[in-house]
């Protein structure tokens, strides 16, 4: 599970609802074919830092970095079904901000900046069309099992 209590988590990984494992694509750096929905393996484009936002004030508040040094970004602050993440961003600003809603058992909903749940497209399993971010109510396609220490 993640604590809220360190600035940065190594090694996590987020598990769709149907247990394939989010990737990005080139681990990271790419504003086109982004986010990969399909590994049924964990590999290093599989494996997350979550960075504590806002220098720690707020718990729930992450950034998702990749392996290469870049940060998931929410296209528009959320709200969308096309062009929906980036991963070229070097810093840590607003859009790449997540709220890591737990919901017991290592289960969360992640939240974009602008309160739109991130959609696992289908439950997982997709190398197109693989993340939504315009979700206002969170279903069974908004879960994600994160654990970390991969």
């Amino acid at each position: 599970a993640v604590s809220p209590n360190t600035g940065a988590v190594h090694g996590c990984v987020l598990e769709t609802d149907n247990g394939h494992y989010v990737t990005a694509v080139g681990d990271g750096g790419r504003t086109t074919d982004v986010i990969h929905t399909d590994a049924t393996q964990i590999g290093a484009w599989e494996k997350f830092t979550l960075v504590r936002a806002d220098a720690g004030l707020l718990d729930d508040h992450y950034g998702i970095l990749t392996g290469s040094g870049h940060y998931l970004t929410a296209v528009g602050g959320g709200g969308r079904t096309t062009d929906v993440i980036h991963s070229d961003a070097t810093q840590l600003q607003s859009w790449e901000d997540f709220t890591l809603v737990p919901l017991g058992d290592g289960v969360y909903n992640i939240k974009t900046y602008n309160g739109h749940y991130l959609t696992a497209v289908d439950g997982g399993g997709l190398v197109t069309d693989a993340i939504h971010s315009d979700a206002t109510r969170a279903s069974s396609w908004e879960l994600f099992f994160i654990s970390c220490g991969h």
